[in-house]
Order: C-alpha cells, then structure tokens, then sequence
C-alpha cells in the first residue's frame, strides 16, 4: 500500500468523521448522511488497499 493512497483514505475517513459529528451536533440530517458516506468510503478503500496487498505476497 503507497503512502499517498493511505494518507488520502486515512483523510478521507477523518473528514468523513468531522462532517458526521457536525451534522449531529447542528441536526443536519444531510450533513450527517454525507459524512458517513464519506467515512465509510475511506474505510472500504482502506480494505481494499490492504487486500491488494495481501494477494501480492
């Protein structure tokens, strides 16, 4: 796994995390939803990086 792809999704997910707290603590429903989405994408392309790791060996 490159460390830009793993800075970039680690980012991802903490961002994700940001808007999904904001959107909580505002009552933004749109906000919340956005966040997770975002979130969870970072965490799925984390999974995926680390599987393609684990095939390469």
């Amino acid at each position: 796994m490159s460390v830009g792809r793993t800075v970039k999704n680690r980012t991802q997910e903490i961002k994700g995390r940001i808007s999904e707290v904001l959107g909580r603590v505002t009552r933004n429903r749109k906000l919340e939803r956005k966040g997770k989405a975002e979130r969870v994408s970072g965490n799925l392309r984390q999974a995926g990086e680390k599987a393609r790791r684990a095939f390469r060996r």
